[in-house]
This record gives structure tokens, sequence and C-alpha cells, in this order.
């Protein structure tokens, strides 16, 4: 499955998040997938929908742990 990863600057903060978009499984499956990032990474964050946030600069962590998932980007 195709995601994109990317990262951007909060707009209230200007502090970098990392955004993963494109996850197309049910809300319970992001929700989990999240919480495993966030406590690899050690960093807080939310799920906006199909979207997940990390706080902090984490794209290459958040690619191995994805990949190993099954994810391609």
């Amino acid at each position: 499955m195709k995601i994109d990863i990317k990262e951007e600057r909060n707009p209230k903060t200007g502090n970098p998040i990392t955004v993963i978009s494109g996850v197309k499984h049910n809300p319970q499956h992001i929700e989990k997938l999240a919480k495993k990032l966030k406590s690899s990474c050690g960093a807080g964050g939310h799920v906006d929908g199909k979207t997940i946030v990390i706080q902090g600069s984490h794209t290459e962590k958040v690619k191995t742990i994805l990949s190993s998932e099954g994810f391609t980007f």
C-alpha cells in the first residue's frame, strides 16, 4: 500500500512535524499504527482522519517502521 510521508512545519508553533497521509485502513488500525509510531519515536502526535501527525522530525524512523509493516512510499 502506497503512502506519503513528508516533513512540514506546524502552522501554530513553527516546529517540525512528520505527516503520514494516504493510509487506507479502518480508524482503529490507524489509531493503533499511530500509537506504535509515537511510542517508537518518543514523540507526541495525533490522528486527523486518515492522516497521522507525529511531532518532530522523524521521517527516516517512520519510513523504517512503516516498511516493516508492509507499506511502500
